[in-house]
């Protein structure tokens, strides 16, 4: 059950198609939301204690990678604009 939202954070998914022979991208905007119990995507969702940490790795001007560090892996999302505020947010939860 999602309770509070705290901070929302975009991120760009990318999927690949075969189509006619040939490989098409499209890229789609979703979220990330933080809630004061647990971290929600579209496609998944961690309780907030099983996210052991949140980091940051820019790799262009363009784009750069949000980490999630959690107890089922590290997921990683493709994010156009800064997270440091969603990070700092996650950060003063887990306090």
């Amino acid at each position: 059950m999602l309770t509070l939202l705290i901070k929302s954070q975009p991120y760009k998914k990318m999927t690949r198609m075969i189509k006619d022979n040939q490989q098409q991208y499209f890229e789609t905007e979703e979220w990330i939301e933080l809630y004061d119990t647990v971290i929600s995507t579209n496609t998944n969702q961690f309780k907030l204690e099983h996210v052991h940490d949140m980091s940051y790795k820019p790799l262009s001007d363009r784009y750069g990678f949000l980490y999630l560090h959690t107890n089922q892996g590290v997921f990683s999302y493709n994010v156009a604009v800064s997270p440091s505020d969603f990070i700092e947010a996650f950060k003063q939860l887990k306090e």
